[in-house]
């Protein structure tokens, strides 16, 4: 094999957009690197000439070229991805491979591996039909695939496994449009050429179609000089669109396994987030206010993109949302959204302040069980009286911190980005514990626990009532009998997702009644509609959530339906379910 030619004026419009990429994505690195605290900046550096950065390398592998977390979720459309992502990568690792045995004094040039057919000449018999020529071929074919499948996801998303698709803005659907065309592009450009250069059973067999009613050297040139415009005008688009994501996921892998958190701001690492964002759309049919209300635009894809580009009411958006973190459950790239809406939520001025009228008990409460009810608790009192009856009959010395209401974790007023009042009744609510001598908070309200786990500094364990009960039963204080009830197990947001707690309350329940399984458990768990992480949702809209989810945890016809929250209960007894109990109360039954 030997060259024909070295440059060709219709190289231009790739490097162009080749030299714009590179200088874009070193200035926007280095742009992230320095908005990040100098102590993250520490562990980025140590991580890099540590094994991390291997574990680094691997996950990269795994979910931006083979997507594995989307083909957990759908194997069509990660199949989709990957066989575009993988399928373009061979094709460049291929290219370069191609360059450095047959031309390496050429290895230096940027598009001499992306046009090497163009400028190669196949004369070498032992070249002609070799493995490289099957596998640049085989890679292209899955990429076409690939390709094929998105645009079918575009005209009916349903059969790809997904109800909605987002919607696109100018620069997604130029660069969409341009990706989509640079590989059937070049297919055509080593079709036409594939008589002078080589091929193999797809540029070969596609060349002697073309050869039979076509001059094929006629198309040489306008076939190259529109695959190289059409990969040029894709690198142009890139930072207008929603395939920033491919970079910038790469760099948000690299930081997370250096062990940087996200932070209480979206700079640095919550910028990084946005651009990994690759409005793949998966988080649409994952939240509730889409599948069960009909709310398509308030979803959490919709929000990333107004917040990228600063455009529209973020704040409104940032409001619109249940905080449930079903969109960060689904997410293959591992946004925490949720987080980059309370950051948001932050800033005061958006928010007209929420009175709350605090009334810390007048005496100090000594004890060695905290029992920390919480406002839903208050208004479902049948959870707390189910409590009292489980310490009194364990004999446990307990006081209840909360008795005469007044009380708050503060989480209402985190979530109106109430910041500053937070802390404040954080820091009285820390005193009352501290005073008490107590060696355990226990919270009946999932919210509570989560609160009281994440934002308060406590030097005693803290404890949901379902992870209380099951202590209580498993060393005997306790005694429970079979009810024979059939149960569904609801996962309340944050108990379960939000904090893990999946095995105690089902630990609990196989004791006393006959637990059934459901698809829309553990980390699928759905939302019960009434959390008051959104309060633009009027009460149909809510309504429209909970029997949604009732219908779908219900249609086994359980006998009742068991949640952890009191929030829970009574949203789902507010939307029609009377066969609805805490664990607690079923506890109490079983006892008895």
């Amino acid at each position: 094999m030997r060259q024909r030619f070295i440059y060709d004026p219709f190289v231009l419009p790739f490097m162009a957009g080749f030299v714009f990429i590179i200088i874009y994505l070193v200035a926007g690195i280095i742009s992230a690197i320095r908005e990040l605290p100098c102590e993250d900046r520490k562990k980025l550096g140590k991580s890099i000439f540590s094994r991390k950065i291997f574990v680094s390398a691997r996950e990269i592998f795994m979910e931006c070229l083979i997507h594995r977390r989307i083909f957990r979720r759908n194997r069509m459309l990660g199949f989709m991805h990957m066989s575009i992502a993988f399928g373009w990568f061979l094709l460049i690792v291929l290219g370069h491979i191609e360059v450095r045995l047959y031309c390496p004094e050429r290895v230096n040039l940027p598009y001499f591996p992306i046009f090497f057919r163009y400028f190669m000449m196949e004369t070498d018999s032992t070249l002609k039909g070799s493995l490289l020529f099957f596998l640049m071929d085989a890679a292209l074919l899955m990429v076409l695939t690939g390709i094929g499948l998105a645009l079918y996801k575009r005209i009916n998303s349903r059969l790809m496994g997904m109800r909605r698709t987002t919607k696109l803005k100018l620069g997604d659907r130029i660069a969409m449009y341009t990706l989509w065309a640079v590989f059937p592009l070049r297919l055509l450009a080593e079709s036409f050429t594939s008589g002078i250069s080589g091929g193999s059973f797809l540029t070969r067999g596609f060349g002697l179609v073309f050869e039979s009613f076509v001059s094929n050297e006629a198309l040489i040139r306008p076939a190259w000089w529109a695959y190289s415009v059409a990969l040029g005008t894709f690198f142009l688009a890139m930072p207008v669109s929603r395939y920033m994501h491919i970079p910038a996921e790469m760099l948000l892998i690299v930081l997370r396994n250096a062990g940087i958190k996200s932070k209480k701001t979206n700079a640095g690492y919550g910028n990084i987030e946005l651009y990994s964002c690759s409005r793949c759309g998966i988080c649409i049919d994952a939240c509730q206010m889409s599948a069960a209300a009909r709310l398509d635009r308030k979803t959490t894809v919709y929000f990333m993109r107004m917040l990228r580009r600063q455009e529209g009411d973020i704040e409104a958006a940032a409001r619109q949302c249940l905080m449930c973190g079903r969109c960060v459950q689904a997410c293959p790239v591992g946004i925490d959204s949720c987080r980059l809406k309370q950051n948001v939520r932050r800033s005061e001025s958006f928010f007209s302040p929420v009175q709350y009228r605090y009334f810390p008990p007048t005496e100090t409460i000594r004890t060695d069980v905290l029992y920390f009810a919480g406002c839903m608790t208050h208004l479902t009192p049948g959870i707390g009286k189910a409590m009292q009856t489980i310490f009194g009959r364990a004999g446990v010395n307990y006081r209840m911190m909360d008795e005469g209401g007044g009380i708050c974790c503060g989480r209402p007023l985190m979530l109106s980005g109430q910041e500053k009042s937070a802390a404040i009744m954080i820091e009285k609510n820390t005193d009352i514990i501290l005073q008490s001598n107590a060696e355990l908070l226990v919270a009946s309200c999932p919210v509570c626990y989560k609160i009281f786990n994440e934002e308060y500094s406590l030097p005693i364990p803290v404890m949901h009532h379902t992870q209380y009960i099951e202590q209580l039963i498993d060393r005997g204080a306790v005694t429970v009998g079979h009810t024979g009830l059939s149960a569904v197990y609801h996962d309340p947001c944050d108990l379960g997702r939000n904090s893990g707690v999946y095995n105690p309350p089902r630990q609990v329940l196989r004791q006393v009644a006959n637990l059934m399984d459901t698809s829309h458990e553990r980390g699928e768990g759905l939302c019960c509609g009434g959390s008051v992480g959104n309060a633009v949702l009027t009460g149909d809209q809510r309504r429209k959530i909970a029997r949604d989810a009732l219908y779908k945890l219900t249609g086994e016809k359980p006998d009742i339906l068991v949640t952890a929250c009191p929030l829970c209960k009574k949203t789902f007894a507010g939307a029609g379910l009377q066969q609805v109990e805490d664990i607690a109360q079923v506890v109490v039954k079983a006892m008895e």
